[in-house]
């Protein structure tokens, strides 16, 4: 039985779809209260999981593979194998602010972020001094509460920027979501891994 780590909400819909399309599963997986679901039909158990926590099942074997978004990989995703790009998740990591907030001269600007080692690298990799805030969810109320310049943070469609009174500044990188395997299993699982491989390349394509 191959194990597949995969967050829940947006990102099991979209990956669904993909996995049906590409005759890897015939049921949709279900989200719900349970989160180790076993398909005895397709020989595949899925742990439902929290995104940033999708790379450290892998990386410690509890899964075979992971799918997972790049900003989450990015952030975490240290000592995995990345095998393939699976288009779905689409997104962008990017800076955003109050559209006339500046830094007063001389002041060094605060980053608020839920990802300090993409935004410390970013702004480093630029020569840029900034101080980074690491907040764990609502990153938008820190520039509306005066506690960052400025945020770090995935946009989709922007409605909540645009909701909260924020603009896109300056965009990081783009994001989709990535299959991703442990080391060690790529090897012991190597015919099985690059089956699914085979299989969600010409879901991909198709």
């Amino acid at each position: 039985m191959l194990t597949i780590a995969i967050p829940k909400g947006r990102i099991l819909e979209e990956a669904n779809s993909l996995m049906i399309k590409s005759g890897i599963i015939n049921e949709e997986v279900k989200e719900g209260r349970k989160l180790i679901l076993d398909d005895q039909v397709d020989d595949i158990r899925f742990i439902l999981a929290k995104p940033q926590d999708v790379p450290t099942y892998v990386k410690y074997g509890v899964a075979d593979v992971g799918i997972v978004g790049k900003d989450v990989l990015l952030e975490w995703g240290e000592g995995l194998y990345e095998l393939m790009d699976l288009k779905i998740g689409l997104c962008r990591i990017s800076i955003c602010g109050k559209p006339d907030k500046t830094c007063d001269r001389g002041e060094m600007p605060r980053i608020a972020t839920k990802y300090p080692k993409i935004a410390s690298t970013y702004f480093r990799e630029k020569g840029q001094q900034v101080e980074i805030i690491k907040l764990n969810g609502s990153v938008e109320l820190a520039p509306l509460l005066g506690l960052s310049h400025y945020i770090v943070d995935i946009v989709s469609t922007g409605r909540t920027l645009k909701e909260n009174g924020l603009v896109e500044l300056e965009q990081i990188a783009n994001i989709s979501c990535r299959l991703i395997v442990n080391q060690a299993t790529y090897h012991l699982k190597n015919t099985v891994i690059e089956e699914l491989v085979n299989k969600l390349e010409d879901g991909v394509r198709g």
